[in-house]
């Protein structure tokens, strides 16, 4: 018999479900001696390390996800260890001699019950081929399954590794097929999904900061790289439509078939799929309840903190319906975290610290959530401890121990709310950056810490995190999981959110919330509290009282000292956030979301009152009494120790190596800046002066803004042993202003009439510094400045603007 009959002889033995072990006592060696049975039939060939798949069905979708339970290590470049990618619908083609893996165009589709219209829709947009090769083995004959060598595929770049790298500016790379191998021991098959492995080695340049920071060779990055094959869901999950004011998130096709005063884009609210026992009761236990696995690797107290905060679900999850329906647990030793069967929240080591996140893998046809992944950031809750450290200055102190353990109760404090966020998303809900202005209203808020002097005027850290779910969360679950029948469906969740709006609940996520110049006066990351402009008061007071008493006990005994400059920043900083909030305040309007059925449309413009409030407090962010740094925190500044780098975290510095208090201030008068003049806040400002002329407007914001900078003169009680270089300080916070304003106006983002209001603005601010040079040390920028100004308005092009300064980073805390 020749070699190639042999091998198809042995082939057919495993198709006909010949025991494997019977075809390996062929004389002749089997490429199927080691068979993993499931979904697809692996068979793990070792001795040409290849993953041969056998298919039995074409034009049958499955889904497959890529994951890498073996990441990069950085941060800023994205690769982490357990990272999930995106979920594609694919299926396997014969195309004669080749199989073709080709991915569907699940996006835009044609629900019709009519065949061609269906077809109508695919044919309309392009699908993608992932993968080809060759059959390995075709039995022929009845026998309509093959044999391939899926290695090809498993050794590429499917999870987009290189394309994130150059993304970040880290060089190009691509795989390196010598020195890259399956991993065929993570070779498994399983009746719904196979699970497959490989190393996968990027060979690159090599020339970028991060992948030095982290590699042991940054022209070689080898990472493991995990496929998941999955079955469809089966039927029985019931589709919920998506509503803007669920909270959760959505997903969706463009649907041809809708009727014609229809919307084309459909979407659902992702869930995961729970079927109660009895469906007549009202409290059921469920035949699958939804289980997350934490990490095994992490340590305690980490460990506890985290099963207690992602165990908060637990109730609202009774509360609608289903009893024992969600619970979290350890990882058992034997179970591989990347295998799509599990619910998982790792525990990610990188190089710096960075943000944690939670995903939800989702069918893409139906919604229905198929595994949810949590990535916790490591080294957030040392960022924490080092907040609560600078603010306290624990060391040193009689009640240095008891003061510690303030500190790290704060962080794990922080860490159960962290676990319960990143759950949150996972169960398919969105950020609701409107959720503490209710106080511990919702998990799914990013929390700044809460924040006071207690009645000895001392900072007070027990308040800080609450504890549980709120009731924004509990509303959350109902109206993605609560269970009701086909026809009181939408009348059900209709009565969940009435039921929400009147108890206050209020709900903005991401895209209201992230840019500087965002409106909404609820859409605040890190906000302390409902009252902006109270809560502005109490934070400035509680960062007075921690500069005052910053000092060597900030930092532990065995740190090097050129960390406390690292300390200082988030006390320095400490109002960045409340500083964000009060800018939302000026030019500022609220709104819902909602259906034209059942919200009132329109926008709500903040009132003048607090307007010019804000713009006050704004204002003042820009003097030197906020921005000097008291004598004995100066003093205390020390270089960096041999052997340690400044890093991000420090403040920059132009006097380097020492501390600079002028940079320090600069970031801190830049912060307010950003907020200040970005051009639709100044452009909302005018439209709604227009509109209402007891509104603050372009002129108002303007003259506060100057008089409360270049025209003050401060007194001589200002420079005192208490406030180092107060007139340098404010000169500063000058200079960074004016740049802020220039960049706006040269950035042609403002409307016409917009930026003709501030050039006139400017040519009065130009006229007064000219007639009003003052006396040293504020003359020499006085004259300076107007020169710039006069300069600018002649001839932008001739002027080389100065960016604003760089700010130290602040998020994720």
């Amino acid at each position: 018999m020749s070699s190639v009959l042999r091998g198809v002889a042995l082939a057919v033995l495993m198709y006909t479900g010949v025991d494997h072990a019977l075809a390996r006592s062929s004389a002749a060696p089997s490429i199927c001696s080691d068979v993993s049975r499931g979904l697809f039939d692996v068979c793990r060939d070792v001795t040409k390390n290849r993953a041969l798949l056998r298919i039995a069905e074409f034009r049958t979708p499955f889904l497959l996800v890529s994951s890498l339970p073996g990441g990069l290590g950085s941060n800023d470049v994205g690769l982490d260890r357990g990272q999930s990618g995106n979920v594609r619908e694919v299926e396997f083609r014969r195309a004669g001699p080749r199989v073709l893996l080709v991915q569907l165009n699940s996006r835009y589709i044609a629900s019709a019950n009519d065949a061609a219209e269906r077809a109508s829709a695919v044919d309309a947009f392009a699908e993608s081929v992932l993968w080809s090769g060759e059959v390995v083995a075709d039995p022929g004959a009845s026998d309509k399954s093959v044999i391939v060598d899926f290695s090809t595929f498993i050794l590429s770049d499917v999870h987009g590794m290189s394309a994130r790298l150059e993304q970040s500016k880290q060089g190009k790379y691509a795989v390196d097929a010598e020195r890259s191998a399956v991993l065929l021991d993570q070779a498994r098959s399983f009746p719904d999904n196979t699970e497959l492995e490989a190393l996968v080695t990027l060979k690159g340049t090599g020339d970028g900061e991060f992948v030095q920071q982290v590699a042991v060779d940054p022209t070689t990055l080898s990472l493991r790289q995990h496929l998941s094959l999955v079955r469809l869901p089966g039927d029985g999950f019931q589709p919920r439509r998506y509503h803007p004011a669920s909270g959760g998130f959505s997903s969706g096709v463009i649907d041809f078939s809708q009727p014609l005063a229809a919307s084309l884009d459909v979407r659902m609210q992702p869930r995961f799929r729970l079927e109660k026992i009895d469906p007549t009761s009202a409290l059921s236990p469920v035949r699958k309840p939804i289980v997350f696995y934490l990490d095994a690797g992490t340590p305690e107290p980490v460990r506890s903190a985290l099963l207690e905060g992602a165990n908060w679900w637990k109730g609202a999850f009774e509360d609608a319906g289903y009893k024992d329906a969600f619970r979290v647990e350890l990882l058992p030793p034997d179970v591989d975290p990347m295998d799509i069967r599990y619910n998982v929240i790792l525990w990610t080591h990188r190089a710096t610290r960075g943000w944690s996140y939670g995903s939800a893998l989702i069918d893409p046809r139906s919604g229905e959530i198929i595994k949810g992944v949590v990535n916790l950031g490591s080294q957030r809750v040392r960022q924490d401890i080092l907040i609560a450290e600078a603010l306290l200055a624990p060391y040193g102190k009689a009640d240095a121990a008891t003061l510690s353990k303030q500190a790290e109760a704060m962080a794990l404090a922080r860490l159960r709310q962290l676990a319960a966020h990143e759950v949150g998303h996972s169960l398919g809900f969105a950020h609701n950056f409107a959720g503490s202005r209710a106080g511990n209203g919702s998990v799914m808020d990013y929390p700044h810490p809460l924040l006071r002097l207690d009645e000895h005027d001392n900072v007070a850290l027990d308040q800080a995190y609450g504890a549980g779910i709120g009731p924004w969360d509990r509303f959350l679950v109902k109206h993605a999981y609560a269970a009701f029948s086909a026809e009181n469906e939408q009348s059900g969740l209709a009565a969940l959110r009435r039921d929400a709006a009147a108890v206050g609940l209020d709900y903005v996520s991401d895209a209201d919330a992230r840019a500087p110049g965002s409106a909404h006066p609820d859409a605040l990351l890190w906000d302390t509290g409902k009252n902006t402009l109270s809560t502005f008061d109490t934070i400035l007071a509680v960062r007075h009282k921690a500069l005052q008493g910053f000092s060597k006990g900030v930092l532990p005994p065995d740190r090097q000292l050129g960390e406390l400059e690292a300390r200082l920043v988030p006390i320095y900083l400490l109002h960045r956030y409340q500083t964000e909030a009060v800018a939302r305040l000026l030019g500022g309007a609220s709104y819902k979301y909602g259906l034209a059925a059942d919200t009132r449309a329109g926008a709500a413009t903040v009132p003048a009152t607090q307007q010019y409030a804000a713009l006050q407090r704004l204002v003042s962010t820009l003097s030197a009494e906020q921005l000097a740094l008291p004598t004995s925190v100066v003093d205390l500044m020390t270089p960096p120790g041999n052997e340690y780098l400044r890093t991000p975290e420090f403040f920059a510095t132009r006097s380097a190596p020492l501390f600079d208090a002028i940079s320090a201030a600069e970031a801190a008068a830049a912060q307010t800046c950003q907020f200040l003049f970005e051009p639709s806040r100044l452009n909302r400002l005018a439209w709604q002066h227009a509109r209402d002329a007891a509104q603050p407007g372009i002129g108002e914001l303007l003259n506060q803004v100057f008089v409360g900078t270049w025209r003050r003169t401060l007194a001589p009680s200002a420079n005192n042993a208490t406030n180092v270089g107060a007139d340098v300080v404010q000169i500063a916070a000058n200079w960074t202003m004016l740049d802020g304003l220039l960049a706006a106006v040269d950035g042609a983002q403002l409307h016409a009439d917009v930026d003709a209001q501030v050039r006139l603005e400017l040519q009065r601010w130009q006229l007064w510094l000219t007639q009003n040079p003052g006396t040293a040390p504020f003359a020499a920028s006085r004259k300076q400045a107007a020169v710039l100004i006069a300069r600018y308005l002649d001839d932008p092009k001739s002027v080389k603007l100065r960016p604003l300064p760089t700010i130290p980073p602040g998020a994720p805390i």
